[in-house]
């Protein structure tokens, strides 16, 4: 029996969080989406976590002596520099995606830190041996900017996390050695200040921005009632936001994922415009049943190229009907074009 990516995926995609450390905004949030979501099972939140990191991955070189400024004395502490130069297609990125606050939005929040950072080591181990010739990167995905059930005070319809827990992320991905994602839903917020609010951390040289079409509510809706979407003018947008901030900060190829699960969440796929300085990630963000996923894969990422493409997989959600299972690294991989970007939720 065929199921519907969309049917199968809009309620669990849209379990976002409601969120409750260190930021009042964050804490006092009502009428998010995972409320609405999730009736029958509340999102949880998890305590700050103040241990210490994990040891350094070897897997890059120190930041180099030039690196940019990004006028916060936090943020340039950071140090970790990702190897030079674009990391697609030499590197295969691997993505851990949720927020810290929610236990439900994915495994980033699933656990306390230094338990999700060696799960993902051992995740990224089953990769390797799946393609030993393709050397991964591992990765942190954030939800920076999070769609929510109630517009807020200025109809947005989504939260940014407060800059305490961006950088409390950031560091994380910084002593793991990990690049960065910071994902925007934009509800129905603007995309472009939405990116503005990124700027200064995407100085850094490994953190990267993903945007999701699904909580683009161009047509009003609330979000997680509809499926949104994004036109290939908004994906242009936001590769020449980041090819502004490669080019002012002389900073290595950004990476821009974009998340994708159905024919209509991209439109006009045809008049995105490729640009040296980002690369762009047609990610595959469905759940379900193995078959479906393939079938998606192949309507929506292989049918309709952009340029780079990405394969996202759920600890629980791919398990949700009768006989369903996540799909392993080798079947992940023998997909065409071999996804170059795989994350987990």
């Amino acid at each position: 029996m065929r199921f519907s990516l969309a049917a199968l995926s809009v309620l669990t995609l849209c379990q976002l969080t409601s969120c409750s450390t260190q930021s009042k905004d964050e804490s006092s949030k009502t009428g998010n989406i995972a409320q609405e979501a999730s009736a029958k099972s509340p999102a949880k939140t998890t305590p700050t976590d103040s241990s210490e990191a994990p040891a350094a991955r070897p897997v890059a070189a120190s930041r180099p002596s030039g690196a940019v400024s990004t006028g916060d004395s936090t943020l340039d502490s950071l140090t970790f520099a990702p190897p030079a130069g674009a990391l697609l297609p030499k590197y295969r990125i691997f993505a851990y995606y949720g927020n810290p606050h929610s236990k439900k939005m994915g495994v980033l929040g699933k656990y306390p830190k230094d338990e999700m950072l060696k799960r993902l080591d051992e995740e990224i181990k089953n990769w390797q041996k799946a393609d030993p010739e393709t050397p991964i990167l591992p990765a942190l995905h954030l939800v920076a900017t999070s769609a929510q059930g109630a517009p807020g005070k200025d109809g947005g319809y989504r939260m940014r996390m407060s800059d305490k827990t961006i950088k409390k992320v950031l560091k994380w991905g910084n002593d793991h050695k990990a690049v960065v994602f910071l994902d925007i839903q934009r509800g129905h917020a603007p995309l472009g200040p939405e990116m503005e609010y990124m700027t200064k951390y995407l100085k850094l040289p490994f953190v990267h921005l993903g945007i999701d079409p699904e909580f683009s509510m161009v047509t009003g809706a609330k979000p997680g009632t509809k499926i949104g979407s994004y036109d290939a003018a908004d994906v242009n947008q936001a590769v020449k936001f980041l090819s502004k901030i490669v080019k002012e900060n002389n900073l290595p190829p950004k990476i821009l994922v974009v998340h994708r699960f159905t024919q209509g969440m991209i439109k006009n796929y045809k008049n995105i415009k490729l640009d040296p300085n980002v690369q762009i990630v047609m990610d595959m963000d469905g759940w379900g049943p193995p078959v479906l996923k393939k079938d998606s894969y192949l309507a929506y990422i292989q049918k309709e190229p952009v340029q780079y493409t990405g394969f996202k997989l759920f600890y629980d959600n791919d398990f949700r009907k009768p006989g369903s299972r996540i799909m392993t690294p080798a079947e992940v991989l023998a997909l065409t074009p071999k996804p170059m970007y795989i994350q987990y939720q």
